[in-house]
């Protein structure tokens, strides 16, 4: 039987750090947190990091553990968010996810280890430049060839996908395809119980973000952003790619005001908040708890503590 965990999520600004914290001290449990943008260091006004005030003592694991300059990859945050999981079960404590990109919990439940196998850097480099020599189509159609239902959902221009499946197919024999129709073929790795968390007014949620964003500028977002770029990180890598830090970066060099940007920022942000919803509506399995004007989180805490003993942790 796969272990028993419990998933807090829901929308950006929706109150997600606050319940994950109250349920760790309640049930004995420690945070893994499930944010594409907290795992990375020196990162922490923009990616609304929990303050150790906020953490209140609970530990908290798979944020700050990669370099700005890095780029970080589901894969990896499977494997060390997997091993912090099993640490966590390991000590007879209960592993709480909590985090809004849908991608990485989802992930880590089923135990995807993607299209992985061994890598061969001399095999890669030489398929590179035999795209760069057939152009993107050329080597496309080699690899309709082998794998066409992969084939079919990749643009010429996507090199790196291209040549990956090239690779792992030329290494392994398997196509990407069949490994995902094998991975997807396992049982799950852990037994989730789900809660999102969201608001019956979307205005609400809006307003949220919108305080939240001038929270960010009062404690200090530009001056963490040129600090970032005063120590050498790559405004295009892809962790300043992301909402918050790169209309900060055009703040920073003059390109719009601190106003435009932080307006820029509600703006994206609100719109991902709406691809959040959307990602998480697809799991029947889910429960939602719908705040009113402002969250309870006392009432919060008890609907989330019921549903988890409804799936027998407690």
């Amino acid at each position: 039987m796969a272990p028993k965990i419990a998933v807090i999520t829901g929308p950006t600004a929706s109150g997600k750090t606050a319940l994950g914290v109250a349920l760790c001290l309640k049930l004995g449990g420690e945070v893994v947190s499930a944010d594409s943008m907290q795992i990375y260091r020196r990162m922490d006004v923009g990616t609304a990091k929990p303050t150790a005030e906020e953490m209140q003592g609970v530990p908290h694991h798979m944020m700050d553990v990669a370099d700005p300059e890095e780029n970080y990859s589901v894969a990896r945050y499977v494997e060390e968010a997997s091993a912090c999981v099993e640490d966590i079960l390991a000590r007879g404590k209960l592993p709480v996810i909590v985090g809004g990109t849908g991608l990485y919990i989802d992930s880590l439940l089923s135990g995807r280890t993607f299209a992985g196998g061994p890598v061969d850097p001399a095999l890669r480099q030489e398929l590179s430049e035999r795209y760069d020599e057939l152009g993107g189509a050329g080597l496309l159609g080699e690899l309709r060839k082998v794998d066409p239902e992969r084939a079919a959902k990749l643009h010429p221009a996507d090199k790196k996908r291209i040549v990956r499946a090239m690779e792992v197919y030329l290494l392994t024999g398997k196509t990407i395809t069949r490994h995902d129709a094998e991975t997807r073929a396992l049982p799950p790795r852990y037994e989730a119980a789900k809660l999102a968390l969201d608001f019956l007014d979307r205005q609400d949620l809006y307003d949220r973000i919108d305080r939240r964003v001038d929270r960010m500028f009062e404690m200090g977002l530009l001056e963490e952003v040129r600090a970032l770029l005063g120590s050498g990180v790559d405004a295009g890598c892809t962790a300043m790619q992301a909402i918050g830090y790169k209309e900060a970066v055009d703040a920073v060099r003059g390109r719009c005001s601190a106003g435009e940007a932080a307006e820029k920022i509600r703006q994206e942000s609100r719109r991902y908040a709406k691809r959040q919803l959307t990602w998480f509506r697809r799991d029947a399995a889910t429960e939602w708890h719908r705040f009113g004007k402002s969250p309870d989180l006392a009432e919060a805490l008890r609907h989330s503590t019921e549903f988890l003993r409804s799936h027998g942790i407690e």
